[in-house]
């Protein structure tokens, strides 16, 4: 006959959840002998065992007793139940990891791969790690509220890329946003770039899409967030006006267009 601590020896557990299992009625706790201690048979040796086993497979053992003393059908079935929970739980954790693997990864959370490409290519043009956040957090707010239609703007924003003054554009900006400076000289540079881009855009006809998904794009939270992530904005928006410009994700010329 066996003490506690060799039945929990013998099974491979503690003894610790041994008294657990007498606790909550899953393993029969045996009369103490005349000197005083419990001794455990080989019946108890298997019912610890089961237990063990059943408890390891991921059995609550809240279910365990019921299926100790089931028939084969019985038993059968309820571990059929329990498979299913398991690959529920399964699966609830494959996409657990690819989010985390998402989160890892940066960009692609909230984003589709159109967006992290384009903000690779910024990267690759030398594009400051604070203009690509801001960049990124606007394409998130237009990708959760226009999924949709990133796929129709993509193709536009990396062929503005190729005009040498949106690189310089990005390369000024990315000079003023790791800088200190509260009015940088080089604000006057990149409005003068935008005042071209955006002039030459307004008379081609392109600031202007009529029944475009771009007329209802939340422009005043767009212009808050580009605030938010670099206050000097505010004074990029003010140069802008300066040249006959207003707002700043949509700009609109204040009466005539320059030029």
């Amino acid at each position: 006959m066996l003490t506690i601590g060799e039945l929990a020896a013998y099974a491979d557990v503690t003894v610790r959840a041994v008294r657990h299992y007498h606790q909550i009625g899953l393993l029969p706790e045996p009369e103490r002998d005349t000197s005083g201690y419990r001794r455990y048979g080989p019946a108890a040796v298997v019912a610890l065992i089961r237990i063990r086993t059943l408890a390891n497979a991921g059995v609550p053992l809240s279910e365990i007793a019921e299926m100790l003393d089931a028939d084969d059908a019985t038993f059968a079935e309820a571990i059929r139940r329990i498979d299913d929970r398991l690959r529920h739980r399964i699966e609830r954790l494959a996409t657990s990891r690819t989010q985390i693997a998402q989160l890892a990864a940066g960009d692609s959370l909230a984003l589709p791969p159109e967006v992290t490409a384009y903000l690779d290519r910024l990267r690759a043009l030398g594009t400051s790690d604070r203009l690509v956040a801001g960049e990124r957090d606007a394409w998130i707010l237009l990708a959760a509220r226009w999924p949709d239609h990133i796929r129709e703007w993509m193709p536009e924003k990396f062929a503005q890329l190729e005009d040498p003054r949106v690189v310089r554009l990005y390369q000024v900006l990315s000079e003023i946003s790791e800088s200190d400076a509260t009015d940088d000289a080089r604000l006057a540079e990149a409005a003068d770039i935008m005042a071209d881009l955006v002039g030459e855009a307004w008379a081609a006809g392109e600031m202007s899409p009529g029944g475009n998904a771009y007329n209802d794009l939340p422009h005043d939270l767009l212009d808050a967030l580009a605030i938010e992530s670099d206050p000097r904005v505010q004074r990029l928006q003010e140069l802008m006006r300066e040249r006959g410009w207003s707002g700043w994700n949509r700009l609109e010329p204040l009466a005539t267009p320059p030029g």
